[in-house]
C-alpha cells in the first residue's frame, strides 16, 4: 500500500511538471483519460529520476571507485610505454599534490577537533570514552593479530618459496631501503617520549627516535705472562630527531588542553569558541579537497604500478602471501568488526559501512590512515550521523593508536619470513609476536609503509632474521594500501559503537533527569520552600488542613 501510494505522489508531480492541472472538481474528463492511460506509463520517468538521484548523491563514491579501477587500467599502459626516472616522477605529480593536500590540514584539523571534543565533553564522559574506545581498540587489534598467525600457520605463505628469494630480492630491495633495526625496550621508550614532545613546533615535523653509536672497547688480558687484548663492541642508544610528525604528542597535548580549557570554566569558552570556528573551516577545506581526490587517487595507483619492475614476477611468486594478508583483512573487515558493531548497537554494520565506502576508498589510494581522517569525519558525520563530539574526538585517537591492518599485517608477515628461513615457531613464540605486535602498533605512524618500521621489533624479538625484510618490501606498495583500508574502518567502528551505546545511555538517563527538572521548577512556582517542595511533605501538608479550634489557633 505505501508503494503504491508514492507511486501515485510520483505520477501527480509528473503531471505538475507538464503543465497539467488538476482540477479540484468537475473532473470527469480527465478521470477518464487517466485511466485510459496505461499503468506502467510513468514508471520509466520515475525510475530514471530516481537513478539520476542516487547518481548524484554518491557521486564522489562512484567517481572515486572509478579512479582506482581506471588508475590500475592506466599504470598498466604507462608500463609498456616504458617511462624514464624522470618521466615517472612528473607522472606521480598529480598523486603527490593530493598527498600534500591532505597533510597539509592535518595538524590544524587533529590539533583543533581534540581540543573542541576534549572540551565539550565533562571529565567523566571524556574518562568514560576514552577508556571504551582504547579497550576497543586494544581488542580488535588482538583479534587482528590472531587472525594474521592463525591464516598464516594455515596458509603456509613461506613454505618453499626459498627458490625465488635471490629474484625477489634484487627486485624489491633496490627501491626500498632496509630499515634499521631497534631493540623492542628502545622502541617501546621512544613511544613513551613521543607522547610528551619536549617543543610542539618540533613535533608538527619531527619525532623522537633512538639511534645506535657503535665505539669499541679494549681490554688487556694477562695469560701465562702473555698480554692479550680483548675487543668488544659496545652499542649505545642515542637520541635523535627522525623525519615525521609526532602525531601521538599532538594528540595528548590536545586532550590535556582541552580539559584544561574546560576546568576554566566561562573564561575558556572563548578560546573554546576559536577551536570550534578553526575546525568547521578545516572541514569546509576538506569538502573542496574531496573533489580533487578522484584525479590524485587515480595517479597514486598507476604511478605505483608503474615503478615496480615485474609486477607479475611479484604477484606469483609471492601470491600466497598477498593472500593471506587480503583474506585475512576481508575476515576482520566483513565479519569480526560488522559482528562487533551489530552486538553493541542492534543496527545493520554493513548500512554504516556504506556511508563511509568514500574514505574507505581514499585510504586505498592514499595509503595513509592520517591523511584519510578529515574525510573519514566528513563521512561518519554526514552519512551515518555520528555526533560530532565523539566523531572529532575518537577518530584522531584511533587513527593514532589503532592499526588492526598494520597488526594482522606484520604477524603474517613475520610467519612468512620465519617459514621462508625454515624456522619453526614454537607456542612462546607465536604469543610473543601477538603480544608484540599489539603493542608495536600502538602509535606507529599512520604513514604509507608505516608498518614496516615496526615488523623489524617482532623479528628481533622472536630471532627471525630482519635481512628478509626485502621480500616484504617487494609488495608492500599493495598490502599495505589493504591494510589502511582495515585501520580507518577499526575506526569508524569503533566511533559509531561509541555513538551509539553513549546516545541510548543518554536517552535512558533523560527522563530521570526531566522528572528533577520538573521537581525543581515547582518550587518558585508554587512559592514553597525546599522542604516543602517535596510530594510527601506537601501531602502531609493537605492532611493537615482540617478545621483546628481556637486554642489549637492561639498555639500555632
Amino acid at each position: 500500500m505505501e508503494k503504491s501510494a508514492s507511486n501515485g505522489a510520483c505520477e501527480v508531480e509528473d503531471t505538475a511538471q507538464g503543465g497539467g492541472s488538476v482540477p479540484e472538481s468537475g473532473g470527469s474528463g480527465n478521470a477518464a483519460a487517466a485511466a485510459a492511460e496505461p499503468a506502467g506509463g510513468p514508471e520509466p520517468n520515475v525510475r530514471l529520476r530516481k537513478a539520476s538521484r542516487c547518481v548524484r548523491a554518491n557521486a564522489l563514491v562512484l567517481l572515486t571507485v572509478g579512479a582506482v579501477l581506471t588508475g590500475v587500467a592506466l599504470g598498466m599502459a604507462v608500463r609498456r610505454v616504458g617511462l624514464s626516472r624522470a618521466g615517472a616522477a612528473y607522472f606521480a605529480f598529480p598523486g603527490e599534490m593530493l598527498l600534500r593536500m591532505l597533510k597539509m590540514i592535518i595538524i590544524p584539523l587533529v590539533v583543533c577537533s581534540l581540543v573542541s571534543g576534549a572540551a565539550s565533553l565533562d571529565t567523566r564522559s571524556l574518562g568514560r570514552l576514552g577508556g571504551r574506545a582504547i579497550l576497543f581498540f586494544l581488542v580488535t587489534t588482538l583479534i587482528a593479530s590472531a587472525i594474521g598467525v592463525a591464516l598464516a600457520l594455515m596458509i603456509k605463505p613461506g613454505a618453499g618459496g626459498s627458490d625465488a628469494k635471490p629474484n625477489l630480492g634484487d627486485s624489491g630491495s633496490s627501491s626500498s631501503p632496509m630499515p634499521p633495526a631497534r631493540e623492542a625496550v628502545d622502541s617501546f621508550l621512544d613511544l613513551t617520549r613521543n607522547l610528551f614532545p619536549a617543543n610542539l613546533v618540533a613535533a608538527a615535523f619531527q619525532s623522537y627516535a633512538t639511534v645506535y653509536n657503535y665505539i669499541s672497547v679494549t681490554t688487556n688480558v694477562t695469560v701465562d705472562n702473555t698480554t692479550l687484548q680483548n675487543v668488544t663492541i659496545e652499542k649505545i642508544p642515542v637520541g635523535s630527531d627522525a623525519d615525521g610528525m609526532n602525531i601521538l604528542g599532538l594528540v595528548v597535548f590536545a586532550i590535556a588542553f582541552g580539559i584544561a580549557l574546560r576546568q576554566l570554566g566561562a573564561e575558556g569558552e572563548v578560546l573554546i569558541r576559536v577551536f570550534n570556528v578553526f575546525n568547521e573551516g578545516t572541514m569546509v577545506l576538506v569538502s573542496w579537497i574531496m573533489w580533487y581526490a578522484p584525479i590524485g587517487i587515480m595517479f597514486l595507483v598507476a604511478s605505483k604500478i608503474v615503478e615496480m619492475r615485474n609486477v607479475v614476477l611479484l604477484i606469483t611468486s609471492l601470491g600466497k602471501y598477498i593472500m593471506c594478508c587480503v583474506v585475512g583483512q576481508l575476515i576482520h573487515g566483513l565479519i569480526v568488526l560488522p559482528a562487533i558493531f551489530f552486538a553493541f548497537t542492534r543496527r545493520n554494520p554493513y548500512t554504516f559501512l556504506l556511508g563511509i565506502l568514500t574514505a574507505l576508498t581514499t585510504a586505498f589510494g592514499t595509503s595513509s590512515s592520517s591523511a584519510t581522517l578529515p574525510l573519514m569525519m566528513k563521512c561518519v558525520e554526514e552519512n551515518n550521523g555520528v555526533d560530532k563530539r565523539i566523531s572529532r574526538f575518537i577518530l584522531p585517537i584511533g587513527a593514532t593508536v589503532n592499526m588492526d591492518g598494520a597488526a594482522l599485517f606484520q604477524c603474517v608477515a613475520t610467519v612468512f619470513i620465519a617459514q621462508f628461513n625454515d624456522i619453526h615457531l614454537d607456542a612462546g613464540q607465536i604469543f610473543t609476536i601477538l603480544v608484540t605486535a599489539t603493542a608495536s602498533s600502538v602509535g606507529a605512524a599512520g604513514i604509507p609503509a608505516g608498518g614496516i618500521l615496526t615488523l623489524a621489533i617482532i623479528l628481533e624479538a622472536v630471532g627471525v632474521p630482519t635481512k628478509d625484510l626485502s621480500l616484504v618490501l617487494a609488495v608492500d606498495w599493495f598490502v599495505d594500501r589493504t591494510c589502511t583500508v582495515l585501520n580507518v574502518e577499526g575506526d569508524a567502528i569503533g566511533a559509531g559503537i561509541l555513538h551509539y551505546t553513549n546516545t541510548e545511555r543518554e536517552e535512558a538517563v533523560a527522563p530521570a533527569a526531566e522528572e528533577l527538572a520538573e521537581i525543581k521548577m515547582e518550587t518558585p512556582i508554587n512559592g514553597r520552600s525546599g522542604s516543602e517542595a517535596s510530594p510527601l511533605i506537601r501531602h502531609n501538608h493537605v492532611v493537615s488542613l482540617t478545621p483546628t479550634s481556637p486554642a489549637q489557633e492561639s498555639a500555632l
